[in-house]
């Protein structure tokens, strides 16, 4: 599903128009990405929480030629489902 299926959808099952659940979802992603880039937890009880983390600096390897190469470390995004998310896929 793509985002404009997901406005589709939501706007189908609230009623609202389109544009206006295109506006709330842009919201809500942008507020989302700003908290965790400024390290912040977001939780939403019931779906799952996004957290920033660190991946520290390594060494690797190229797969093509076998030698290996450093790795710098990077923050990377982490989430986390919550139980009654986990529940539901599972129960499919």
């Amino acid at each position: 599903m793509n985002k404009q299926e997901l406005v589709d959808l939501v706007s189908e099952e609230t009623e609202a128009s389109k544009e206006s659940v295109n506006k709330v979802l842009d919201a809500a992603l942008h507020t989302i990405k700003s908290a965790v880039s400024e390290g912040e937890s977001v939780q939403l009880i019931g779906f799952g929480s996004f957290a920033m983390g660190e991946r520290a600096a390594r060494t690797g390897r190229n797969p093509k030629t076998g030698e290996p190469i450093d790795l710098a470390s990077a923050r990377v995004v982490k989430f986390t489902a919550g139980k009654a998310f986990k529940d539901s896929v599972n129960a499919k």
